[in-house]
């Protein structure tokens, strides 16, 4: 009798034990089932297609613009020597580099022709999203002699962005000091492996292997979403490059064209402190018009342009006291994009604050 009985129960647990097997095998294959189908319907986050190499030793897939290739070797590689035709710069494209977001690592160096006594700091760079015809084009450079200098504001002009032909260095440097530029450890005539990150409206140059960028720009400047990737450099001096490598990533969801006109709450994150306000705007064309209110003072009249979405913007601000900096009436400058229902940029209040600005439009 005993033994009957634990027969039946041993059965019965055995039977239970299959059973929930069965269930946890059913639930695993719906689990692996459902990941599979997320893996293959779902957009990568990461890059998507292939790497393309340029190693760079033959001239068979540039498109010169104002500049004299050839084939050289410089410091133990082979490479492209580009030299430029006039007294500006010049770049050469690559044929089948078109890219929107991705990224971008090279190899390059700079070797200074120009006589003694002349102060030449070597300019050589990539290009991306460019024009086929190369007449506008985005560009992170390099002055390496700039990093050697004892004066720490010439080393602070090391890396550089660009986007040609409307915002040069020099229209960046004197509306937004120290922003698009920055130092790096970098020297002439030695090579020097960057990096390139776009996603979007931003970019990250990455040099000599590190993880930290030496230069983010957060709301690159022009219109152009995609076009090719590029060399460049400068009269006076020889550019050298080798190893480019382009990896293309999922593009980022932004369009140009965005409308300014509208309510919009706006956030100012400013080295003197935050400041909150609202801007109530109208675009007429090109033209923007409108009034500020809250941190800065109220009604203020605002003034400015609109191109494809991206804003430049001014109207008086009341300094106020309690701030660092003298308190009374100066000149607010903001400049950024519009994206739908957000906007960002940065925003600087003449002789007192600068930083970033962020803005939500406001329901009706």
């Amino acid at each position: 009798m005993e033994g009957s009985f634990w027969k039946r129960h041993w059965n019965t647990r055995l039977q239970e034990v299959q059973a929930i097997a069965m269930r946890s095998m059913r639930k695993v294959k719906s689990a692996y089932v459902w990941l599979l189908a997320l893996v293959v319907a779902a957009p990568a986050g990461g890059q998507t297609g292939s790497p393309q190499s340029f190693p760079l030793d033959t001239l068979a897939k540039l498109d010169a613009h104002d500049v004299k290739l050839e084939t050289a070797e410089f410091q133990g590689r082979r490479a492209v020597r580009l030299t430029a035709d006039g007294r500006d710069g010049g770049l050469a494209l690559i044929h089948g580099s078109d890219l929107q977001d991705g990224t971008i690592e090279a190899d390059l160096a700079v070797k200074i022709t120009t006589p003694p006594g002349v102060r030449m700091p070597g300019f050589t760079g990539i290009v991306f999203r460019a024009r086929p015809d190369g007449t506008a084009f985005q560009m992170f450079y390099l002055r390496p002699k700039n990093a050697l200098a004892d004066d720490q504001g010439m080393r602070n002009h090391a890396v550089q962005y660009v986007a040609e032909p409307e915002f040069g260095w020099y229209r960046l440097r004197r509306e937004w000091p120290f922003v698009y530029e920055s130092y790096a450890e970098i020297e002439p005539e030695t090579w020097i492996h960057l990096k390139i990150e776009v996603s979007g409206r931003t970019a990250r140059i990455f040099i000599n292997g590190s993880k930290k960028p030496s230069l983010v720009v957060d709301g690159l400047k022009s219109s152009l979403l995609r076009g090719e990737v590029g060399l460049w450099g400068y009269a006076g001096e020889e550019s050298y490059f080798a190893n480019v490598r382009i990896t293309p990533a999922a593009a980022q969801p932004v369009k140009n064209g965005a409308d300014a006109t509208g309510e919009w709450t706006v956030r100012y994150s400013s080295d003197a402190g935050p400041f909150e306000g609202s801007m109530k705007l109208t675009r007429d064309g090109n033209n923007v018009s409108g009034t500020w209110s809250g941190g800065l003072g109220d009604s203020k009249a605002i003034s400015g342009t609109w191109r494809d979405g991206y804003v430049e913007l001014k109207f008086p601000a009341d300094w106020p006291e309690g701030r660092d900096g003298a308190p009374g009436l100066t000149t607010a400058y903001l400049d950024g994009w519009f994206d739908d229902t957000s906007a960002k940029g940065r925003m600087r209040v003449e002789g007192r604050a600068d930083g970033r600005w962020v803005a939500e439009r406001k329901t009706q």
